[in-house]
């Protein structure tokens, strides 16, 4: 029988056929090493207390925290993000327990560092978990003070460097405020400390069971959207990244990750610097409460939804999935 012409001589399917050919042929792919764990710490002793909202995940005391960080290590998951459940008896409107050198995020910090000195570890400079308003910033009559909250956040990013943090990353979303704690860094002889910033980082819906992990979510008073973007906005995300780039942040951040893949990959085609996503809190408690309810996969679409961050131009990614997926991967 003649065939000739009655197939394509192209046949994309056969690069699919079999598991070898597809891991060949794989355009991106995923590795423990494009992971940073997000950890909650609280105060008290012996403490490992469910955060409700976020399934898997648990509040820990400090006491705790270098068995959290033992997985991270044997996985060789490269850092770590450090987020405190501030006592309320500590937060005022000035957020001044933020500066306090042997508050709980500093305390932390220097538990991992010496349990673990080659485990990288981030820290936030911003006001939330501190001020008594649950803001990011200083907030006086209604408005949020964009200068005075910098001062704090620099004397903040100092104080976190002289416990070992190795990354300052501002997720206040303050003007100038990466130049400025730059300059208080070098100034305060830690020029290696680096800075991940928050730089295109949205006033989401997405973010409710962070804070209610971090216990600021019934404190808020109105909503974030003068400071934080508008998530309708895309070139104004190019202007902020750039400006934070102009200003000295060794990397940057997207935040929230999945609703907002076209941004990430608008940054990393722009820049070219190293860009970071991070898988939120909502769309982590979206995902597990599918699969708690069984309407997705969970070892599948762990893998997927990371994989969509490094299909989209993430040099690495922010997950509460980290220990999970990494598992996931070494398995495989």
């Amino acid at each position: 029988m003649d065939f000739l012409g009655r197939y394509p001589a192209t046949r994309m399917r056969r690069n699919r056929r079999d598991d070898w050919n597809r891991r060949l042929v794989a355009e991106n792919t995923l590795s423990a090493a494009d992971f940073i764990l997000p950890i909650f710490v609280a105060e008290g002793q012996g403490l490992r207390q469910p955060v409700a909202s976020m399934p898997g995940v648990d509040r820990v005391s400090v006491d705790l925290l270098s068995e959290v960080v033992a997985d991270v290590a044997e996985l060789k998951i490269p850092a770590i993000v450090i987020f405190p459940e501030v006592d309320p008896a500590s937060k005022t409107p000035d957020a001044r327990e933020a500066c306090n050198p042997d508050n709980l995020v500093c305390r932390a910090i220097r538990t991992v560092k010496a349990d673990y000195p080659d485990i990288g570890v981030i820290c936030d400079a911003a006001l939330d978990p501190f001020n008594s308003d649950g803001h990011d910033g200083l907030l006086v009559d209604g408005h949020i003070l964009n200068d005075e909250t910098v001062e704090i956040l620099c004397r903040q990013s100092v104080v976190q460097a002289e416990a070992g943090c190795d990354v300052i990353a501002p997720s206040d979303m303050m003007d100038g405020r990466v130049a400025q704690i730059r300059s208080a860094l070098d100034d305060t002889g830690h020029e290696t400390v680096r800075i991940m910033s928050y730089a295109a980082k949205f006033a989401s819906a997405f973010y409710g069971p962070f804070r209610d992990a971090i216990g600021t979510e019934a404190a808020l008073k109105g909503d974030k959207k003068t400071y934080q973007m508008d998530y309708a906005n895309s070139d104004e995300a190019l202007r902020e990244v750039a400006l934070d780039i102009d200003e000295g942040a060794d990397m940057v951040m997207v935040k929230p990750g999945m609703p907002y893949l076209d941004i990430i990959q608008r940054v990393k085609d722009s820049f070219g610097v190293p860009t970071f996503a991070y898988q939120v809190s909502g769309e982590y408690a979206m995902l597990k409460g599918a699969v708690a309810n069984g309407w997705l996969d969970n070892d599948r679409v762990v893998l997927e939804s990371l994989t969509a961050f490094k299909r989209a131009g993430a040099d690495g990614i922010l997950t509460y999935m980290a220990v999970e997926a990494a598992r996931l991967l070494k398995d495989a």
